[in-house]
């Protein structure tokens, strides 16, 4: 069984991290040292690469570029949101998958992305084990939200989380410049979990941060966020909150719904502007002067400020991938495990059906927030200040960052 020789392919798929691309390179980097991987494909813009036949040779990249991977933010091989149908009501894209595979060889797909992507992950390697091909499937954990079931934290949340920190921190000093009294409010994303915005407690840990929070695991209150603000105002001269994209009233509608009715692919509603909403309330009701910002895609992109620990866990995430799948393993999501060495952190890797975790979403414990709502407890910031840790030293030309210029040579068939 572990003997199995074939081509692998490596997509990637949904919103992109400061370390994405680190996960690719560590299964990058596996693929090309190991023997029974024949070759290794990059999917131009995830599984919708595949379907298009447009596969990367991996092979054909500089080695030195391929390295510069690890601090460069987005997909080097591009993303996508492409939902696949339920291979029992619709098979047509998974016959062109298996007909790509053949024609490439491909005996080994690893897909790097969230809770979406698993479910695809989990969809493909059901098919090709129901048509008898044998392809061996790995998931590989990509998420700043940090909501994949079955595994501890997820790459990419440690440097988005470290980036709202030092954000958050950031603004609050800011706000100490003037003694004219404002609030000011920050939007952090977050559909349905808190972690993101959980990140921004750091920052009040460390003494300049916001002064409520409010996640989206709890109901949200409009009369009760404005009593909470006004509190604040007349205690301290001005207020700063920070606020999940994803919080919602009491019959489960989202604040920041504009009422469009949009929705991406996988029926998620398209969320935003949820910080100019809360500012234009708080200055009818209150009378006050304020202030609402997003953080918005800085913190997926900000690789200039990402965690060592995530870009290190991430690498070994992809790396841990291909090991996996070489050794017999398939239909699995590489997971991460906490434990502590002489009081310290320390992760350790683990594989989870695929089935156990696609679109199954990990939330901030309720008893992580307290009772009011409107902050979080010692546990969240316990719980995260271990994964934002150490620097990382990006190359830089003329001091601005020397990110990674792939080829992205295309594939041949093997009977081209």
């Amino acid at each position: 069984m572990n003997s199995l020789r074939g081509a692998c392919v490596i997509g990637q798929s949904g919103g992109p991290t400061a370390v994405i691309n680190s996960s690719a390179l560590g299964a990058i980097q596996a693929a090309l040292q190991d023997e029974r991987i024949t070759r290794v494909l990059g999917a131009a813009h995830g599984i919708e690469g595949v379907l298009n036949e447009r596969l990367y040779d991996m092979s054909c990249e500089d080695a030195a570029e391929l390295e510069r991977m690890k601090h460069t933010p987005a997909s080097a091989l591009g993303s996508c949101r492409y939902k696949l149908p339920d291979w029992r009501d619709d098979c047509t894209d998974y016959e062109r998958l298996l007909t790509v595979f053949r024609k490439f060889g491909v005996r080994y797909f690893f897909y790097n992305g969230g809770n979406d992507s698993m479910d695809t992950c989990s969809k493909v390697s059901r098919f090709l084990a129901d048509a008898g091909y044998e392809c061996r499937v790995i998931g590989i954990p990509k998420t700043i939200d940090n909501d994949l079931a079955g595994t501890d934290h997820c790459p990419g949340y440690g440097s988005a989380a470290k980036f709202i920190a030092t954000s958050c921190m950031e603004i609050a000093q800011d706000l100490q410049v003037y003694d004219q009294g404002r609030v000011t409010i920050v939007e952090i994303m977050g559909r349905h979990a808190g972690w993101l915005t959980g990140a921004a407690a750091l920052a009040s840990y460390m003494g300049s941060g916001p002064d409520l929070i409010y996640l989206p695991e709890t109901v949200f209150v409009l009369e009760r966020f404005l009593e909470d603000v006004e509190r604040v105002y007349q205690l301290r001269g001005k207020c700063m909150v920070a606020v999940s994209e994803g919080i919602r009233d009491a019959q489960g509608r989202f604040i920041a719904d504009a009422g469009t009715g949009g929705c991406d692919v996988f029926g998620h509603v398209q969320l935003g502007g949820l910080s100019s909403v809360l500012a234009d309330i708080v200055k009818t009701q209150l009378k006050l002067k304020v202030r609402g910002m997003e953080l918005s895609l800085l913190q997926r992109c900000a690789s200039h400020i990402a965690s060592r620990t995530d870009m290190e866990e991430a690498y070994w995430a992809g790396q841990t991938a291909v090991e996996a799948a070489v050794a017999g393993h398939t239909d699995k999501m590489v997971t991460f495990q906490r434990d502590t060495n002489q009081g310290g952190y320390v992760c350790r890797t683990g594989l989870a059906d695929l089935a156990s975790v696609a679109n199954v979403e990990k939330l901030v414990p309720r008893e992580w927030i307290n009772v009011a709502g409107n902050g979080v407890h010692q546990e969240l910031i316990d719980y995260i200040m271990p994964l934002i840790q150490g620097e990382i030293a990006m190359e830089r030309e003329h001091s601005l960052p020397r990110f990674a210029k792939l080829r992205k040579v295309l594939a041949q068939p093997l009977d081209s």
